[in-house]
């Protein structure tokens, strides 16, 4: 199967080159490079579609097989769309779909292009799922309900970030005010729920209102669990006889700044003088990391990375990075 997805990814790489009126022949080191800058790309876009279905399958069993029996709501942009469904009987796919746009709009805006598309792919897909599943409904326990509905609907959030989208646009929003402001992601999001969840009290009960944000506890702790936290940063540390390539990657494609120190291969059997090592250290958010990894896998595949959670940062290229499109 490897075989046949390289040769498809040779035939690709040689058809445009032909277009070209270059041959590959002419000029084998590009050639074999843009081939293994293919196959890496399409590799990590099969993987994060299956991280995408599998969120999208996720949350709406979440929705259908427990929320919706109850009329239980959770925070972000469903829960809008929950009540909201509640109050007209308007589909809840067409409202997922619906108030999930501007989201998208200003990821493309915010983030990428790229991220954008996946996320508009993603929500689309959930609000499909939504309307032509037939999940059963799994239990009436109330607690159940909240609890494993915000689980499903957590871990369904978690898996598409990890696919590089999102199928709730409260993040993105979260994203774009922490950037212009002193709030962090993570505050950003906890005053958007309180809202709605003052809303729910107001519109159905204040004990719909709790369920709420018992379910709301649910998802955010499954997504911290899935992803490590949205509002987190990650420092990575990447080891590799071509720091510099990847050094000019992280700068010019991703638009962050790293850092370059000094150190030294510790493994030396033979008791021959250790090799010095350039090594590469650089703080990304967690949407940033699945390109980070294609394009270093582009450059070494053998490269070693770190990556460890970074509760907050100060100064810099993060925080207050101007909102222009990141390359991906």
């Amino acid at each position: 199967m490897n075989l046949f997805f390289r040769k498809i990814v040779v035939d690709r790489v040689r058809k445009k080159y032909k277009k070209s009126g270059k041959t590959h022949d002419a000029s084998e080191q590009s050639f074999k490079k843009q081939v293994n800058d293919l196959q890496v790309e399409i590799s990590h876009e099969i993987q994060d579609i299956i991280y995408l279905l599998i969120g999208v399958l996720s949350a709406s069993f979440g929705l259908k097989g427990f929320l919706l029996p109850s009329s239980f709501i959770d925070g972000g942009v469903t829960g809008i769309s929950l009540i909201v469904q509640e109050l007209t009987e308007i589909p809840l796919s067409f409202l997922i779909f619906l108030l999930n746009m501007p989201f998208v709009i200003l990821a493309y805006v915010a983030i990428s292009k790229r991220f954008a598309i996946n996320s508009a792919i993603g929500i689309f897909l959930l609000a499909i799922a939504v309307h032509f599943i037939p999940f059963p409904t799994i239990t009436d326990d109330k607690i159940l309900i909240a609890a494993f509905g915000g689980f499903f609907l957590g871990l369904g959030i978690g898996m598409a970030i990890r696919g590089g989208a999102i199928i709730d646009g409260t993040e993105v929003l979260a994203i774009y005010i922490s950037r212009k402001s002193s709030l962090t992601v993570g505050n950003v999001i906890m005053i958007f729920n309180v809202f709605i969840f003052m809303t729910a009290a107001y519109i159905f009960s204040t004990e719909i209102a709790l369920y709420a944000i018992l379910t709301y506890f649910s998802a955010s702790k499954t997504v911290d669990f899935v992803i490590d936290g949205i509002e987190e940063f990650i420092g990575v540390t990447i080891i590799s006889d071509k720091c510099d390539e990847i050094r000019k990657t992280i700068i010019h494609k991703m638009g962050r700044g790293c850092t370059i120190y000094n150190g030294k291969r510790g493994f030396s059997p033979d008791n021959s003088p250790l090799k010095g090592i350039d090594i590469v250290y650089t703080v990304i958010t967690r949407l940033e990391m699945s390109t980070l990894k294609t394009e270093i896998d582009k450059i070494d595949k053998g490269a070693f990375i770190i990556m460890n959670s970074v509760k907050d940062t100060k100064g810099g290229m993060i925080k207050k990075k101007p909102l222009t499109k990141i390359k991906s």
